[in-house]
């Protein structure tokens, strides 16, 4: 009686062993396709470009000396690269500092059931579905330093001079960023406005019994309640910002004396221009883990200042 008990309860355990691991099976199966994708198109890249890092490669020719560290030796040393850095940082600091309050003074102002409201939001949001490549373009024309120049013809009508924009080392940099801040604009518009959406109106009601102003009300419920929406832009603008490519290639070519060189685009030059695969590799993981050190800097010292609720 007791054996049979026994007997019957271990196939039951055996049973829902079985249907378990097929269960498991059935879900490995499903996700495999994307494993295989991941795995083909983003890890083995990874982990490929950290091999070709420590091997001088011109991609062209077949023996591939193996170096070690000497690339990235060699980055400490470079000056080009070095202000290639500067550049970056100097771009990702004033195009994100720029954007966020601009994106937050204009979604404050579009947050009001007013007429012709939604035709200004599809406005502000068509330059970031625009193709990047195809706005430096055009930005480039509007920036051409003679009277064909569109910001030239408008600031000759004032009685000011002629600018020379991206021609000037002074002025390509801040050219590239006011290109930045309006491609970037309608996607922090967008988001803060999901953000502002998603605070209860009864806090406000609440504070204007009160006494409380508009100000007292942005400064006390607005900007605590977004603190999650700035957080998460503030993240996601400095790594994209971190990355930017093709505003310096199609509106300078990293010109004018460097000044427009990006990270991104030294490792372009060095890998598809100048042949040095294993220095550009070396360069593309420095970006990783520059990107990843002011993420994580971001996260300490902001993560505990963001409120959830009052």
């Amino acid at each position: 009686m007791e054996a049979a008990a026994g007997a019957g309860m271990l196939a039951r355990v055996r049973s829902r062993r079985t249907r378990r691991l097929l269960d498991n099976l059935e879900a490995y199966a499903f996700l495999l396709p994307a494993l295989a994708i991941l795995a083909v198109f983003h890890f083995f890249p990874i982990v490929f470009a950290f091999f070709v890092s420590l091997l001088r490669w011109s991609m062209i020719d077949p023996v591939r000396p193996f170096v070690g560290v000497d690339n990235y030796r060699l980055l400490f040393q470079d000056e080009k690269f070095l202000q290639a850095v500067a550049n970056t940082t100097y771009f990702s600091v004033a195009s994100v500092g720029v954007a966020i309050p601009l994106a937050l003074f204009f979604a404050v102002l579009m947050n009001r059931q007013l007429v012709g409201m939604a035709w200004y939001r599809t406005a502000f949001f068509v330059p970031h579905v625009t193709s990047l490549a195809a706005a430096a373009m055009v930005w480039h024309w509007l920036y051409h330093p003679d009277q064909f120049g569109l910001l030239n013809y408008l600031i000759g009508k004032l009685g000011l001079p002629p600018q020379r924009w991206l021609l000037d080392p002074l002025q390509a940099m801040p050219a590239i960023i006011a290109v930045a801040v309006w491609s970037a604009l309608g996607r922090d518009i967008v988001i803060f406005l999901a953000g502002l959406q998603n605070i209860p109106q009864e806090y406000y009601e609440a504070a204007q019994i009160d006494g409380a102003n508009s100000w007292q009300l942005f400064r006390h419920i607005t900007l605590p309640l977004l603190s999650p929406t700035t957080y998460f832009i503030l993240l996601v603008s400095m790594i994209g910002a971190f990355k930017v490519f093709a505003l310096p290639l199609f509106m300078t070519g990293g010109g004018p004396l460097n000044r427009t060189l990006t990270i991104v685009y030294s490792v372009y030059q060095q890998g598809f221009q100048y042949f040095r695969m294993g220095y550009a590799a070396a360069q593309a993981y420095v970006l990783f883990a520059i990107i990843f050190l002011v993420t994580m800097l971001q996260r300490r010292i902001l993560a505990g200042r963001v409120h959830y609720e009052i």
